[in-house]
């Protein structure tokens, strides 16, 4: 049975009040400035997925997706993103420009949230043909198109990824249907109640999301592991990455060093985040390194993470906005090997190397 427009709206309204309700008792302990962080990661959870709430897949439009107003489960502020949802039986011109970035790849998916995504075509920067100025264009169809639609296709990702995101050329990409649409089509209301009451159910459960996802980070903070829950194309990620991932706890006086050999591979960065899996504020902050803003010396990356500059010769520094726990990311694109784990390792600030 159809929900009705008030019901669903309603719902929506429930989730909204559940979610706030559930984040400040899972918050209670932190100090306030966390706290409010919380909600700010709550707030951009829902203006990310209301971007996405009505789609037109008969005439789809990519959206540009994580920007820092609407970080969502581990953006990547090295990446633009355009998505869009799509058909599988129909077809569509992708046209684009890559810009400076340092790869690029268009990736479509099957299932609808988190846990059912799964990478299903893909084409990346071996396979576009790109004119003198980086421009491409490639058709998606079922069956002899440049990107095959499997059955279950539902979701289209472009990736641009930039070692120096604020001086490169960005790049830009539309998708148009090949195939002339027929008449307007009529309101989906069902279509439309449904989403309603489903963002509301979503938004509800993101506290516990939150807490479940930085259990085993809280558990054996000052560590780092392989992330091998993302290999392969999971919960909407690129497949040809390799994750390592790790927390920092520390005092105000307090950096945690991480020290180790750089992997032969197309690109990689290294990102803090917060316990909400939001991105730091890379727009006024250090918060992440790639291969062109990092001391590479006999093959080996050395980063120090601190709320402050710690001034170690040969280490780049992450700020971590003073933050007593927090995540970071590292991630190696097309790597020849796997990266080892890096040393890692707290020393009191001032103390000379």
């Amino acid at each position: 049975m159809t929900a009705s427009a008030d019901d669903a709206w309603n719902a929506l309204a429930d989730g909204l009040r559940d979610a706030g309700r559930k984040l400040a008792e899972a918050t209670a302990h932190l100090d306030a400035p966390e706290r409010t962080d919380g909600f700010r990661a709550l707030l951009r959870a829902l203006n990310n997925q209301l971007g996405r709430l009505e789609t037109d897949t008969e005439r789809p439009e990519f959206v540009p997706f994580n920007g820092w107003r609407e970080k969502f489960f581990m953006d990547n502020p090295d990446c633009r993103y355009w998505i869009t949802d799509i058909r599988d039986d129909r077809r569509y011109l992708i046209t684009g420009n890559v810009g400076d970035s340092a790869f690029q790849s268009v990736t479509v998916y099957s299932g609808t949230g988190v846990a059912d995504a799964a990478a299903v075509a893909r084409v990346d920067t071996d396979d576009l043909t790109l004119d003198a100025d980086g421009g491409f264009t490639l058709t998606l169809a079922p069956h002899g198109a440049d990107l095959d639609l499997p059955a279950g296709a539902r979701s289209l990702w472009i990736r641009h990824l930039h070692n120096d995101i604020r001086l490169d050329r960005a790049g830009w990409c539309r998708i148009d249907p090949i195939d002339e649409p027929g008449g307007p089509p009529a309101p989906d209301d069902a279509r439309f109640t449904g989403d309603l009451a489903r963002l509301g159910k979503f938004l509800s459960r993101l506290p516990d999301a939150f807490r479940f996802a930085v259990a085993e980070d809280a558990a054996a903070p000052n560590s780092v592991r392989h992330w091998a829950a993302m290999a392969g194309g999971a919960a909407f990620t690129e497949p040809d990455i390799h994750y390592l991932r790790g927390a920092w706890r520390l005092g105000e006086h307090e950096a945690l060093l991480i020290e180790g050999d750089l992997v032969d591979c197309r690109h990689w960065n290294i990102l803090l985040y917060s316990r909400f899996l939001n991105s730091l504020d890379h727009r006024n902050r250090i918060v992440s390194r790639t291969a062109a803003s990092s001391t590479i010396v006999d093959g080996r990356y050395r980063f120090a993470l601190a709320g402050r500059d710690p001034g170690l010769p040969g280490y780049d520094w992450l700020d971590t906005e003073g933050r007593g726990f927090g995540l970071f990311v590292m991630r190696f694109l097309q790597s020849e090997t796997d990266p080892a784990l890096p040393e890692v390792r707290v020393i009191p600030l001032g103390e000379s190397q």
